[in-house]
């Protein structure tokens, strides 16, 4: 049977990783540029281009609320939301690509009360947007879910997902590249941390591509929510969230590897 690649921490960050951009050609990663220079593909692959470009980020004018700086656009109540909850409540924190995305995969499962972007895996604490697309902190984006586990299971949670990421490629996903995009379990608990390797086998088992799994299992890592203008993004920017989505071939792929299961998106 395969074997998850299991990592406590990294001590080496990849250089010179793509990350995600607005303005700047250079940015998008290799294999989009090389797609644009094809003649035969015109105008439609270069518009296309533009859109992958635009990314998992935001202008400057975006993503800075006027009169703030440093954490100043982080909304204090996503620090209750990821805080030890008290009321029966329980979090889990996975990494698949894009958090936009990310969050919607969760977001409107009966028993999940919240999925927040952010960033874990990294040792630095509460790391900006910024800071983590260097790819220098450790970090990569992910999401923390708040659930009920009396109304839906981690093992449910796990599969979604499973499903809803590419688990055969370390520090990509889809056309997004960088150790800041690696992906990730990150149990929260000694019993996560067990469900968690048992979900290897299941995903082998519903996987339609072969190739061997590269999602990490690191168990305890803190989750640092991202900057206010990336919570709920695809409720705020349809149309852009939309483009990026298609753009990135994230559909298309996730229908290669896991077939009806692979879930889509709102």
């Amino acid at each position: 049977m395969i074997q998850p690649v299991i990592r406590k921490r990294r001590s080496t960050i990849e250089t010179g990783s793509a990350r995600k951009a607005f303005t700047t050609a250079s940015r998008i990663p290799h294999f989009f540029r090389r797609t644009a220079a094809r003649p035969a593909t015109g105008l439609l692959v270069l518009s296309s281009v533009f859109l992958v470009a635009l990314g998992c980020s935001t202008s400057d004018s975006d993503a800075k609320d006027p009169g703030s700086g440093g954490h100043g656009d982080k909304d204090t109540s996503l620090y209750r939301l990821t805080a030890a909850d008290t009321t029966g409540l329980a979090r889990a924190v996975f990494a698949g690509g894009c958090f936009w995305c990310e969050e919607t995969a969760f977001e409107g499962v009966p028993g999940v009360h919240a999925a927040i972007s952010g960033f874990a895996g990294g040792p630095e604490k509460n790391p900006t947007y910024e800071e983590v697309s260097s790819g220098k902190t450790g970090h990569t984006e992910s999401v923390l879910v708040t659930y009920d586990p009396r109304e839906i299971s981690y093992q449910r949670l796990l599969e979604i997902f499973w499903v809803n990421h590419d688990p055969l490629t370390a520090d990509r996903q889809f056309c997004d590249r960088g150790h800041q995009y690696r992906p990730a379990i990150f149990p929260q608990t000694a019993e996560q941390d067990s469900l968690a390797h048992a979900s290897v086998a299941w995903a082998e088992a519903h996987l339609q591509v072969p190739g061997k799994i590269m999602t990490e299992i690191t168990p305890g890592a803190s989750f640092w929510p991202a900057e206010n203008y990336h919570q709920d993004f695809w409720k705020k920017d349809p149309a852009r969230y939309t483009s990026y989505r298609r753009g990135c071939g994230r559909d298309a792929r996730l229908h290669e590897l896991w077939g009806d299961l692979a879930t889509g998106h709102p």
